[in-house]
């Protein structure tokens, strides 16, 4: 599928497309790895970069094991100059996410490139055709495949590596993106907590007196009845977040494959559930920083054969003393109660007492006034900024 784009765009205002680039939708088995492998020439030597398993990239794209397939369309495409792949990119269809909000827009996600604005054109401008010819007036991301997934660009916080389950780019991609006619439409904002320094005792003070007086009692989930607690925590996520900017409710079998994934990481001690007279009203999801372990393997678990990165991710698994602060959410009618500070209060002295350096809190929504002055008050610093990017089609 060659770029037509330049007939629907005005030339003067966007880069010129290469003439020696092709975009091409992912067709072959070859094609899908020559998509997931292309970060491995794009980032080599950069010490911060992570790569994604390989057969976790693998499932992720594969429309028969990953359940956003269900009801979601994704359309894959690769930039070659001769035959060296540049780039690639999603179209993504969200359904869900249109009905939700009332919108009409489509999303673009697994962007990478080199640093060149014709080629980041013509991976744009396909993925912009494929859209429009579903009827999308405007496209957001990137987004891997909603808010649910891996969210933004990174725009600042360069100098640490990723952690589990968010993104991470080279410098340039910002100015690929502002060269081709994007504009900001949120920023996210990650958070840096020290679990070697304990939280301002008057924080502590005033948690300590709402959970007496509102008789909240925080508990570990019990992994024993993993169904059920996830029946729970399904519950509360879906209406935790529901007037947030971006949310989509997730279905059963959605929330059903993350739960999956994240009990290979859960520690019950970090994974929380704050509850009034029995009631679920609240929860916390802290999970080790697997992509220290991840790092380590380097994306592969064998080697000719071999279970050779399965041996060292299991190993550095041992070592891993980062943490990422997921989810944190209460129901209506509980918000604006304390119940937050309670939950980062116990989930930080947990932290503490199982041996954890610290870690992240991510990510905020930055107009979200009332998250991010709460993880202030604990203590946290701003780590990083990623954007979500808007283009009218």
């Amino acid at each position: 599928m060659a770029v037509t784009a330049e007939k629907q765009t005005p030339a003067t205002s966007l880069p010129p497309l290469p003439a020696d680039v092709e975009v091409t939708p992912v067709r072959s088995s070859a094609d899908r790895t020559a998509f997931i492998r292309l970060t491995y020439s794009l980032y080599k030597g950069d010490p911060n970069f992570v790569p994604h398993l390989e057969m976790e990239r693998r499932d992720f794209m594969d429309p028969k094991k990953h359940p956003f397939f269900e009801f979601g369309e994704v359309e894959f495409f690769l930039a070659r100059r001769g035959k060296q792949v540049v780039g690639r990119i999603a179209a993504v269809n969200n359904p869900r996410y249109n009905e939700f909000h009332g919108t009409n827009v489509g999303f673009f996600g697994l962007f990478e490139c080199v640093n060149d604005a014709g080629v980041a054109r013509a991976l744009f401008d396909t993925a912009a055709a494929w859209l429009r010819a579903k009827g999308f007036t405007s496209v957001i991301g990137p987004m891997s495949y909603s808010t649910n997934g891996e969210v933004g660009l990174l725009i600042e916080g360069f100098d640490t590596p990723p952690a589990i389950m968010t993104t991470y780019n080279p410098r340039y991609y910002a100015a690929l993106m502002d060269a081709n006619g994007f504009a900001k439409a949120k920023d996210l904002f990650a958070w840096e907590l020290s679990a070697s320094t304990p939280p301002p005792e008057k924080v502590a003070r005033i948690a300590e007196k709402i959970r007496h007086r509102e008789g909240v009692t925080v508990r570990p989930v019990n992994l024993k009845d993993f169904d059920t607690e996830v029946a729970r925590v399904k519950a509360m996520y879906n209406a935790a977040w529901e007037k947030n900017w971006g949310f989509v409710p997730m279905t059963e079998h959605e929330f059903d494959h993350l739960a999956r994934d994240l009990k290979q990481m859960v520690k019950p001690e970090l994974a929380l559930v704050a509850e009034v007279k029995g009631e679920p009203v609240g929860f916390a999801l802290t999970i080790p920083d697997a992509n220290e372990a991840i790092k380590v393997a380097n994306g592969r678990l064998t080697t000719f054969g071999l279970p050779i990165g399965l041996a060292k991710l299991l190993l550095a698994t041992r070592h891993i003393r980062r943490l990422r602060l997921v989810l944190l959410g209460t129901v209506e009618g509980y918000r604006r109660r304390g119940l937050d500070a309670i939950l980062y209060l116990d989930t930080l002295n947990k932290a503490r007492e199982l041996g954890y350096e610290g870690g992240e809190i991510s990510w905020t929504l930055e107009d979200n006034h009332l998250v991010n002055r709460a993880i202030e008050s604990m203590g946290g610093k701003r780590s990083k900024l990623y954007r979500v990017y808007e283009r009218p089609l």
